[in-house]
């Protein structure tokens, strides 16, 4: 594993952990289990190296991506709405 002197890792397994994290979306507790590394820690490693440059690529969207994953709750909030309508008028109408 990346040690260095004692239980400390070095900054750049702590930053690849981190970018791991957050481009494949992996929960803190199995990463933690992949790793052998506390949960606590990790959370604080997101916290110091979450907003760095190479890490924060990983969380943007292009504005492309921006507008359609946009038009898509759109779309999904207007449908819940139909389903919402539908439902209410199937419970009041008589059987």
């Amino acid at each position: 594993m990346a040690k260095g002197n004692g239980n400390r890792y070095d900054e750049t397994f702590k930053k690849e952990t981190v970018k791991y994290i957050v481009e494949n979306n992996k929960p803190i507790a199995q990463v933690a289990r992949e790793t052998g590394v506390n949960t606590n820690t990790l959370h604080g490693w997101i916290k110091k190296y979450g907003q760095q440059p190479e890490v924060k690529e990983a969380q943007t969207f292009s504005d492309a991506e921006m507008r359609a994953l946009k038009k898509q709750l759109r779309d999904l909030e207007e449908e819940n709405e139909i389903l919402k309508k539908a439902m209410h008028y199937f419970a009041k109408s008589p059987r």
